[in-house]
This record gives structure tokens, sequence and C-alpha cells, in this order.
């Protein structure tokens, strides 16, 4: 349970970097949203979930 709450926490510290240190950016980037193309998204976030899972694959070795 301990780790599971590590990693819970540094989540939410990498998940709040881009509000605290580019607020503005964040706001003109959450209203360009609505406008992507899901696919855009998608990718995005296929992206986003490999380069979490070589990051988790590297911590581990």
């Amino acid at each position: 349970m301990s780790y599971f709450l590590s990693v819970l926490g540094l989540v939410l510290i990498v998940e709040g970097l881009p509000y605290f240190a580019f607020p503005e950016y964040v706001k003109e980037l959450a209203k360009r949203l609505p406008d992507m193309p899901d696919s855009v998204l998608r990718g995005l976030g296929f992206i986003l979930m490999i380069i979490g899972l070589l990051i988790v694959y590297i911590g581990r070795k």
C-alpha cells in the first residue's frame, strides 16, 4: 500500500507541474481542446502512455 501511495503522490506532483509553472498556457490549451479531433487526442494519449511505460520499465531495471 505504501508503494501505491508513493506512486499516486508522484502522479499528482507530475500532473500539478504544468498548472503551477505555466497557468496561462494550460488555460489556452483547455480552450483549444474541444476543437481538436479525437484522433489527435487519442494519439497524444497513446504516446504519453508509451513514454510512461518506458519510464516505469527503465526505473524497474
